[in-house]
């Protein structure tokens, strides 16, 4: 296994720490969207170790329905990057977050103002999902410049020789996608989300978080057999849709408990 040849920032340092002592959970909330901020505060008042945002995007290739449809009705009701990283300025919780948005909303606005802009709204670390590590080399010297840990995708048809290569770029942790397609619920995990998990950790002493297709507390609780913990959205997303945000924060404390059963009872 690897050691990681870097300084952990912040959000890095944080799961480490928790790491030693539970599993880790991060929700997922769409930016924009009613009700969004009180989700944020609830997850990270029933046991969230960080929160992902998502700026709405018109043209999402990783989410699925429910987070399209967040995005949409976010953007229909005004939600812009802007004011959504305004709005993370207000949202006083003691944990980590991160921001998740495609390339095209870091590229308009400039890599070094928009790493900034991330740093100024208090946010630690930074997905971007359709950024190909080939190519991320601009933004993530602008995201370190600005002590932004760019977390870097980790997908399960990478070959053996690619993996080293991500977790080495990888900052906070490494995201271990948990199937090919879009975010969506499912009724079962899929089998390449936990051998992609078990084929990160051999290699990196970096926290290994399992997102995409993690759908109910069950299937965190087996992702977690492997991973250090879990990513969840659509799961999320579809509460604050339907029910709002104390919703929200119901659902993390469901899942909290249910993956700091003990191991025993793990199958």
């Amino acid at each position: 296994m690897k050691q990681s040849s870097h300084t952990p920032g912040v959000l890095e340092s944080r799961l480490r720490q928790a790491r030693n002592s539970r599993k880790i959970l991060i929700p997922y909330i769409t930016g924009g969207l009613a009700g969004w901020a009180d989700a944020v505060r609830g997850a990270a008042a029933n046991g969230a170790d960080a929160v992902e945002i998502g700026i709405p995007f018109s043209d999402p290739v990783m989410d699925g329905p429910i987070i399209q449809m967040a995005s949409e009705k976010a953007l229909r009701d005004g939600a812009t990057p802007t004011s959504i990283l305004q709005e993370l300025r207000s949202i006083d919780v003691s944990i980590p977050l991160i921001v998740m948005c495609y390339y095209n909303t870091v590229f308009r606005a400039g890599h070094e103002r928009f790493a900034n802009a991330l740093r100024e709204s208090g946010v630690a670390a930074a997905i971007v999902p359709d950024l190909p590590l080939e190519e991320s080399g601009v933004w993530c010297d602008a995201a370190d410049s600005s002590k932004i840990e760019t977390v870097m995708l980790a997908a399960p048809t990478a070959p053996e020789a690619r993996l080293p290569r991500v977790v080495e770029r990888a900052r906070g942790f490494v995201y271990s996608v948990g199937l090919l397609g879009v975010t969506g619920e499912r009724a079962e995990l899929a089998s390449t989300a936990v051998s992609l998990a078990a084929r990160l950790k051999k290699i990196t002493d970096m926290p290994v978080l399992v997102g995409v297709g993690v759908s109910n507390a069950e299937q965190a609780r087996q992702a977690c057999v492997v991973a250090d913990g879990v990513i969840q959205g659509a799961s999320v997303v579809r509460r604050l849709l339907e029910e709002g945000a104390d919703s929200v924060a119901q659902y993390v404390a469901e899942v909290r408990r249910a993956i700091d059963s003990p191991a025993e009872t793990r199958r």
